[in-house]
């Protein structure tokens, strides 16, 4: 017998190249905490009453994997509201981060805070994206930019997995900014960047590196030193890759086996089609587009033609992306970069699973992952895009346990 069976359902397998993968009436076991079964009704191998310790009816509902934000930075001191106020005056990003805000004014605040302070502001910042059905979070450092401070960020994300039923992966984001210690001193903080490194990865706390390339962050060649370093440490690497110019970082990510490339309005055609033969995600992250007000759309169309697996993320960050909501990011994703409600489901779960090297683990409802989904009282998948400030969710399976 089945730990658990789930029948009368309707799920979105978001099995690939299938859209939603829809199985209509369709079953779901678990056993171990492991999806065992998944089905039509009709290939069910007996009776339902015989089949399973636990028998839930999920009455018609729609079953999706549970929803992935695979690009987070949501451990953070201070908020950066006046800056928001700034740009509806008339002032850039750019400008911003110029004169001494943008993220360097995080990194004042995140080095002051003690480690409980940190760890309860993120987990206020969490608690939106769990009750919308997120089971796993990517969370990224970079507002310490010195090796105690990013130790002490890894940490808070780590504890936060511990205690709350989310999977939590973490990102090392050490190249997010010069520190102003190092203010006129780009290449001298790189070579501290890759002196943190054997000690990140000594500490188990990071599952990746990640670095802020661009005019205003680090150049290519200062990127390649770092994901070098990285590599030779056996670190898998990621990037924030053409947000506000094309400086060839997809590309750069492409030839380091990147997991994901991050942002990517600027990216161009070489760029498109390294991402594709490397395999590398393109994570989307249209909160940041939005609040920044860009109008550089990234190149949806050149990378659907390319088949590169986009995912979505809420990028949820103090500056460019206060962002709470994945379902807005769907929504938005949709309206704003004309993704189809597939395309933007499947970039919250298939694909985002595969921008953390998670997709043997997670992503689809397939025998052997782990049997993380959730359970919407919606009448279609495109719901979920469809509506934004709504959220249907009903319950959220976790390793084959209900959270209601």
């Amino acid at each position: 017998m089945w730990d658990a069976l789930w029948i009368n359902g309707r799920l979105a397998t978001m099995v690939a190249g299938t859209g939603y993968g829809a199985i209509e009436p369709g079953a779901l076991a678990v056993e171990d905490g492991r999806i065992a079964w998944v089905g039509p009704m009709s290939e069910l191998p007996g009776p339902t009453g015989g089949l399973a310790r636990d028998l839930h009816d999920l009455e018609g509902r729609w079953v999706t994997p549970g929803l992935i934000d695979c690009h987070t930075h949501l451990v953070y001191g201070g908020d950066r509201a006046q800056e928001f106020e700034l740009r509806l005056e008339g002032a850039s990003y750019e400008e911003i981060a110029r004169a001494g805000g943008g993220i360097v004014a995080t990194v004042a605040a995140t080095r002051a805070a003690d480690e409980g302070t940190l760890y309860r502001a993120a987990r206020r910042r969490l608690a939106p994206l769990l009750a919308e059905g997120v089971t796993t979070v990517e969370i990224k450092s970079g507002y310490g930019l010195d090796l105690e401070t990013e130790l002490k960020q890894l940490r808070v994300a780590r504890r936060l997995g511990a205690d709350l039923p989310v999977t939590v992966r973490t990102t090392f984001l050490g190249a997010h900014a010069v520190p102003p210690e190092f203010a006129g001193r780009s290449e001298d903080y790189i070579d501290a960047v890759i002196a943190m490194l054997p000690a990140v990865r000594d500490s188990g706390l990071a599952d990746a590196v990640d670095a802020f390339c661009e005019g205003i962050a680090f150049s290519p060649a200062q990127t390649a030193r770092i994901f070098a370093a990285a590599k030779d440490l056996g670190l898998p690497v990621k990037l924030h890759a053409d947000q506000l110019s094309d400086l060839g970082g997809a590309a750069l990510a492409a030839r380091f086996g990147a997991l994901s490339a991050d942002h990517l309005e600027y990216t161009g055609a070489a760029g498109v089609a390294a991402l594709a033969r490397a395999g590398t995600v393109a994570v989307l992250l249209p909160g940041a587009f939005y609040v920044l007000r860009e109008t550089k759309l990234p190149p949806v169309a050149a990378l659907r033609a390319a088949e590169v697996p986009v995912a979505l993320a809420s990028d949820g960050n103090p500056g460019s992306a206060p962002v709470s909501s994945l379902l807005l990011m769907l929504n938005m994703g949709c309206t704003l970069f004309r993704l189809t409600p597939a395309e933007a489901l499947a970039g919250v779960t298939r694909n985002a699973a595969r921008a953390l090297g998670l997709q043997d683990t997670r992503g689809t409802l397939k025998r052997g992952k782990a049997a993380d989904f959730a359970v919407w009282d919606i009448e279609r998948p495109a719901e979920l895009a469809y509506r934004f400030g709504f959220n249907p969710l009903a319950y959220v399976v976790r390793d084959g346990v209900p959270l209601h």
